[in-house]
């Protein structure tokens, strides 16, 4: 392999890193705004952010295709194929991830035309900046080929279940009491769900990562609390 191969090879890597990276900007833009559009009851934000989902669609197909051809014509090996594979892996978890927020933005749609219920959108919003977090630290852990800090994602996966669980209770309080409140709450609660759910999808990447960087599996079992007090 001449040096300009190996040059070339090695662009065409670095290129499709940094196209997941700026596919990861976008995801986490995106469901960053649809919190936003879910507690301030922003319609026009939450029609652009369903207006915008295509592209993280087009995004993906795109690096999907480019590791493909780069695996048939390159043949890479070890780590060089497996961060190929991630770049696939990570962009697939990505788009679900703006499908989650897309959704997110068509039940704010739905909500904002109903009476407003700060305590649960403050909820919401709080869950919200927690995944937020948690997506924003998994992709810099990516982008910086940190396994560190990829796994310190993976630990803080049980915070959101929390979260949600505890979401789950209180829009169910307010159903109980109110019957008028039940739909909205049917919606704020696949919102939560969404967001549950976008937490699951940083915990994926945080594993891709670390298969990336160490050609090893992450431990399969993660303590519960239960686990810890008994």
């Amino acid at each position: 392999m001449t040096q300009h191969t190996v040059k070339a090879y090695g662009d065409e890597l670095n290129h499709l890193t940094a196209e997941v990276a700026r596919m990861g900007g976008l995801a986490e833009a995106q469901v960053v705004d649809s919190i936003v559009c879910i507690t301030r009851r922003d319609v026009n934000l939450a029609q652009n952010i369903i207006a915008h989902d295509d592209k993280l669609d087009q995004m993906q197909i795109d690096i999907e295709r480019k590791a493909i051809k780069l695996i048939a014509l390159r043949q890479p090996v070890a780590q060089d194929l497996r961060r190929t594979v991630a770049a696939m892996k990570i962009s697939s978890n990505l788009e679900r991830c703006g499908d989650l927020a897309k959704n997110i933005a068509k039940r704010a749609l739905v909500v904002s035309e109903a009476e407003p219920m700060t305590p649960l959108t403050r909820s919401i919003e709080r869950m919200g900046h927690l995944v937020t977090g948690r997506l924003k630290d998994v992709l810099d852990a990516y982008t910086s080929s940190n396994v560190n800090r990829a796994v310190g994602v993976w630990w803080r996966d049980e915070e959101v279940d929390e979260h949600y669980n505890s979401l789950f209770r209180e829009l169910l309080t307010y159903m109980m009491a109110d019957p008028r409140t039940i739909t909205s709450c049917a919606h704020l609660l696949f919102v939560a769900k969404n967001l549950e759910r976008i937490g699951d999808h940083a915990t994926n990447i945080a594993e891709i990562i670390h298969f990336e960087l160490t050609g090893e599996d992450m431990i399969t079992h993660r303590p519960k609390h239960s686990d810890i007090e008994s």
